[in-house]
């Protein structure tokens, strides 16, 4: 990826458009946004690959993310925590722990940040 400066926020060409990327959020995506998304889309990803190949019927899948940053400089993020909302019929909550548990396990963007970032996820069933 290439990103070149353009005012207060670097900018990328992504096949899906522009991406502008900057510590001002009036001026673009904030990395520690970008960052968290990585983690929580990745981790929805892989759930959802592990509930389909576990044929567990879901109609929808939501999650959202809790995000604790230190208060000091630089503020580095020290702990995500995913809460996946799944809908579905006839859902069973030992199935679901299961394929979160594989989630963490297989999602890369976790497996990345995992000795830096304290990762954690629960479920409900809707």
């Amino acid at each position: 990826m290439d990103f070149r400066l353009n005012n207060e926020a670097f900018i990328t060409e992504a096949p899906f458009g522009e991406l502008q990327v900057s510590g001002n959020p009036e001026q673009g995506y904030r990395p520690y946004q970008l960052l968290v998304s990585s983690i929580a889309v990745c981790s929805g990803g892989v759930f959802r690959k592990i509930m389909e190949k576990q044929r567990i019927p879901f109609t929808d899948i939501q999650i959202h993310a809790d995000v604790t940053r230190n208060e000091e400089e630089p503020q580095e993020i020290t702990a995500v925590h995913l809460h996946f909302k799944v809908a579905g019929d006839e859902l069973k909550e030992h199935k679901i722990e299961k394929a979160l548990q594989l989630t963490y396990k297989h999602c890369s963007m976790v497996q990345s940040v995992k000795d830096s970032i304290k990762v954690t996820e629960t479920f409900e069933l809707v």
